[in-house]
Formats: C-alpha cells, sequence, structure tokens
C-alpha cells in the first residue's frame, strides 16, 4: 500500500526530518580520527531519546538482515556502503564514511545518509563517489513532483550515475516512508521516464543513490547486516527525504 499523508501528517514529517538532519550533522561533527564507530551510535542515542523521538534501526528486523538490527546509525566505512552495523573500529585519517538515519517522531518518519571523509585527507576517489551521489540525489529530487512519475525519478538519478562511470545495483533503492521507515513504492536507482506510479500531494519518498567505486556487486558480513563492494572498492551513499506537495518536492533532511 501506498501511503499518502495528511496535511498535519506533513508537518509532524517535517519536525521528524529536521531532527534526522540535524543529528547527522552533530555526528559529523564529533567524528574525528580516532573516533570509534560505537561511539557515533552511543552518540545517535542520546540525540534521538533527548528529542523525544525512537530509533527506526533498533528493532528493525526485515527479511534481509539477521534479526533486529540492535543500534541507532547505520555506519558504514570505506568498501562498506549500505546497513553499516557499528562495531568496535576506530576511524583512519581518509576513511570514507556514510551515516544512515531514521527516525519516528510523532508518528511519522523521516531518514537521510551522509557520505564523508574523515581526517585532512581527502582522496579523490572519496570525493568523486560523493560528488557523484549528491548529485545523483539532486537530479532525482530535481524530477520529482506533482504528477510526474517514479520512473522520472530513476531515470534521473541513473543517468547521473552511468554518465560518472558507475555500475548501478538495483536490488536497493529509494522507498516510501511515512508511519514506518520502508513502504511501497520502491525507487530504483535507474529507470525508465515516464513509467511507474504517478506521484501525489502527500507522498513521501527517501531517495537514495549509492555506488560503488568499480562494481555493482554486494557481498554480506559475517554479521548478517553490512553490504560490502565485493571487490572491496569504495563506496558511497546519499539520501534525502522528500515530500511530493502542490508546487514540488520539498527537501524535508535539508541541514539547516
Amino acid at each position: 500500500m501506498i501511503e499518502i499523508l495528511s496535511p498535519a501528517e506533513l508537518a509532524h514529517a517535517r519536525t521528524s526530518g529536521a531532527l534526522v538532519a540535524d543529528i547527522l550533522q552533530e555526528l559529523r561533527a564529533r567524528t574525528t580520527v580516532g573516533t570509534n564507530l560505537l561511539e557515533i551510535d552511543g552518540w545517535a542515542k542520546e540525540l534521538i531519546l533527548a528529542a523525544g523521538a525512537e530509533s527506526c534501526y533498533v528493532d528493525y528486523a526485515p527479511s534481509f538482515g539477521r534479526g533486529p538490527f540492535g543500534h541507532y546509525v547505520c555506519t558504514a566505512v570505506n568498501d562498506a556502503v549500505l546497513h553499516g552495523m557499528p562495531h568496535d573500529e576506530a576511524l583512519a585519517d581518509g576513511d570514507l564514511l556514510t551515516l544512515d538515519l531514521a527516525v519516528l517522531r510523532h508518528g511519522i518518519a523521516a531518514d537521510s545518509a551522509i557520505s564523508f571523509t574523515v581526517g585532512a585527507s581527502q582522496p579523490a576517489a572519496n570525493t568523486a563517489l560523493i560528488h557523484t551521489t549528491e548529485q545523483a540525489l539532486a537530479a532525482g529530487i530535481s524530477a520529482a513532483g506533482p504528477g510526474a512519475r517514479l520512473g522520472d525519478i530513476s531515470a534521473a538519478i541513473g543517468t547521473v550515475l552511468r554518465a560518472a562511470g558507475y555500475a548501478i545495483n538495483t536490488e536497493f533503492g529509494g522507498h516510501g516512508i511515512g508511519s514506518t521507515m520502508h513502504q511501497d513504492p520502491h525507487v530504483p536507482n535507474t529507470g525508465r521516464a515516464g513509467r511507474g506510479y504517478r506521484l501525489r500531494p502527500g507522498l513521501l519518498l527517501a531517495l537514495e543513490p549509492w555506488v560503488m567505486a568499480d562494481t555493482a556487486e554486494l557481498v554480506v558480513d559475517p554479521d548478517g547486516w553490512t553490504l560490502r563492494s565485493a571487490t572491496g572498492a569504495r563506496a558511497a551513499h546519499s539520501e534525502h527525504t522528500i515530500a511530493i506537495t502542490q508546487d514540488g518536492a520539498e527537501i524535508l533532511t535539508l541541514p539547516r
């Protein structure tokens, strides 16, 4: 079922989105060389609970994972790209880190992810990956609006990713969001314009382009959650929750 939010629910979505954006920026600001992934998870827990919100991850147990996730934020390092389970690892200078966060507040969820390089080093490969996912996300958002179709978003994202020379994995992509974190419709990171569900005001979508440097193939860590590039190549992931409105697409998780 595809959920369409009421104006009151959309107002709650805005507060959830602002909270997710604020927490991600705070986590990024605190993260330095030597920061442990479990520290980041602890900070996320504190910030979520202090805001009176709920984590969408702690009890999350979908078919593709191994039991409840049990943590408050996904932390993917270097060749990890999705569902990175926090563990005892200290970050090094030049590491490529993705933080993916979803919270539920006033009954409505918001979801966002950022990728950035830790420390003073700025490897060109990191920068290219991050920039491409951010540009693809911007293109997908630009293609969204009332009357557009899901395929328009997917085609816009895919065009940017392919132009940068990256292969596209369609196992995981964007999704509907609202009273729960993951809902229909699925939004692949490539597709055909003019196809698929017609977007309506009140629809919330989490768009999330992600790429790996030289492959589209994923492997799963022994933790049953963390997804990595099959070749060990680095990866990046950018995500925003958007609301379809009468005027276009409103980004709910944009940092202030």
